[in-house]
């Protein structure tokens, strides 16, 4: 399974696809693929999904250099690429932080 060092490390040299759903999301949330890559400077893991539907996920929480928050659903499973299932910009009255669900 992939360490958040190795999903960092894809993130910043652009070392990732997006799967459909990821793609349909980035467009509709005009989301840049530059803002993807700043995020691999700070991503953390904010919740882990090993039993996930295809395979080993994560959520992560990650800065642009402009501060904008974003939420990646990554795939955690060992390969080449980094995989993208989804993205977003966390809604605040879902997230305290950005990094912990409300209740």
């Amino acid at each position: 399974m992939k360490s958040i060092d190795q999903i960092r490390q894809q993130l910043r040299l652009g070392n990732f696809e997006l799967t459909r759903h990821a793609l349909k999301r980035l467009v509709e949330r005009n989301i840049s693929r530059t803002e993807i890559i700043e995020t691999g400077d700070n991503a953390t893991i904010i919740e882990d999904y090993p039993d996930d539907k295809y395979s080993p996920s994560c959520l992560l929480l990650g800065l642009t250099i402009n501060n904008r928050v974003l939420h990646l659903q990554v795939s955690r499973l060992e390969s080449d690429i980094l995989t993208i299932i989804t993205l977003y910009e966390p809604n605040k009255q879902e997230w305290i932080n950005y990094s912990q669900r409300r209740l």
